[in-house]
């Protein structure tokens, strides 16, 4: 999976909280920065909500407001933006349809100059994958209020699953201009990620751990740091920022999935399923259930497995009955652990949808497990335009070696585990056998 390893992310957790604001100036090494687009994969995850932080009690409070004021549009934008960050904050995609109503109402009731409820729209749809609705609606935020910072985020979360990073990347920029807080530069630090300047990147979220106090500001800046650190294989800091952050906050299943990560890595498989163990109990979220199922599958506890893949299969049903489609998570689960063919078909619509360079290497990845390696290639080589994505790299290595490409397939490889010798406890081991194959045909 990519980021992390990477995505992240990625992830299909779409949303951060604003969490703090910061006084810092973007200087021109950040500007010169973040104004190229980034050629890379997946959204960074943050989405930002403007107003309540997404708890119950905030859900409440706003309710009880409007019991008392009920045409109170701006407080039952608040409510529909709640709910969208208290989906994020659970796992539960039931809030999403809760804050479609509440956005919609606070849209009917005010639909002139209602940046909030449009924002908070454009959150959801980028929640629900729906790419194109999302930058409809932080356009439509923008042109009430051209200096919506929030907006300009959700612009340019949508436009990187578009693959439209340079447009993204302006989006970042104006973001930063107007207000250099923590979810700009995060937004910032995944651009230059995305090109491979990792060490740019971490310098970056330094920049930002630097200059915060909140303590649920330091933990999400933490949780960043180490997804920089172990995506170059840099296991004791990975750790150190881990450990650091679950000491503010100790229930966070973000910073739990990066120590995971971690003890995986170092072979510490008791504590690494525990901690597993411990973050799926809380957040069964497909991508968490997904990469689980792996490292049990790397394992060799099979049916432990195969145990997490029925939960991921329960959990993707309950999100796309709320709105949420995700073809991406589909066709990596399919390709490696279901039915390549159905992994095309999920990656095809994956990439019909968003032209990104994961929708590109799901789908040259479905179409080797398929034995179309010709076919194959040439989405890999659209993955790989960038260069710094591991995952990507060892299934371009892989489609080559098919392809009896040694040289390129050695390249590719080799460049793979150089990234990050952790980046998958399933594939590198795989990555490192096939390189080692590799050259040793060719001496």
């Amino acid at each position: 999976m990519t980021r992390p390893p990477v995505a992240i992310g990625v992830l299909l957790l779409l949303g951060v909280v604003l969490l703090a604001v910061f006084t810092v100036a973007v200087d021109d090494h950040l500007r010169a920065a973040t104004a190229t687009g980034p050629d890379g994969s997946a959204v960074v995850p943050v989405v930002v909500a403007a107003g309540p932080d997404g708890s119950a009690t905030d859900i409440e409070a706003v309710r009880e407001r409007l019991e008392r004021v009920p045409d109170d549009w701006q407080a039952r934008a608040r409510l529909g933006i709640a709910h969208v960050e208290q989906a994020r904050i659970t796992g539960d995609p039931s809030h999403y349809p809760r804050a479609e109503e509440a956005l919609r109402a606070s849209l009917e009731e005010q639909p002139d100059g209602n940046d909030l409820a449009a924002t908070g729209m454009g959150a959801l749809a980028n929640a629900r994958h729906e790419f194109a609705d999302a930058a409809t609606w932080a356009e439509r935020a923008l042109r009430s209020n051209p200096h919506n910072a929030t907006a300009f985020g959700v612009l340019a979360d949508a436009r990187v699953q578009l693959g439209q990073y340079d447009r993204a990347t302006r989006a970042v920029q104006r973001m930063l201009d107007i207000r250099p807080d923590l979810p700009a530069l995060t937004r910032a630090s995944y651009d230059l990620e995305l090109r491979g300047r990792v060490e740019d990147a971490t310098a970056l979220m330094q920049r930002a751990l630097d200059q915060t106090h909140s303590a649920s500001a330091l933990a999400w800046v933490h949780t960043q740091l180490s997804h920089l650190a172990f995506s170059t294989g840099e296991l004791d800091a990975a750790r150190a920022h881990a450990d650091r952050g679950l000491a503010l906050a100790p229930g966070d299943s973000g910073l739990s999935v990066a120590l995971a990560r971690v003890l995986a890595a170092e072979g510490r498989e008791q504590e690494a399923v525990a901690r597993w163990e411990g973050v799926v109990s809380d957040r069964p979220l497909p991508e968490y259930l997904l990469e689980y199922g792996a490292y049990l599958t790397s394992l060799g506890r099979q049916d432990e497995a195969a145990d997490q893949f029925e939960v991921f299969a329960a959990a993707q049903q309950l999100f796309a009955a709320n709105g949420v489609s995700d073809d991406l998570g589909l066709a990596r689960y399919e390709a490696d652990f279901g039915d390549p063919a159905a992994a095309v078909d999920h990656a095809r619509a994956e990439l019909d949808r968003q032209a990104t360079v994961d929708a590109a290497d799901a789908l040259a990845w479905a179409l080797h497990r398929t034995g179309r390696d010709e076919e194959a290639l040439a989405h890999a080589r659209r993955a790989t335009r960038h260069g710094s994505d591991p995952t990507a790299l060892y299934h371009r290595g892989m489609i080559e070696r098919a392809l009896g490409l040694t040289d390129d397939a050695v390249e590719h490889l080799a460049a793979a585990l150089e990234r990050n010798p952790h980046f998958s406890p399933l594939h590198a081991p795989r990555a490192a056998a096939a390189l080692a194959d590799l050259r040793q045909g060719t001496r």
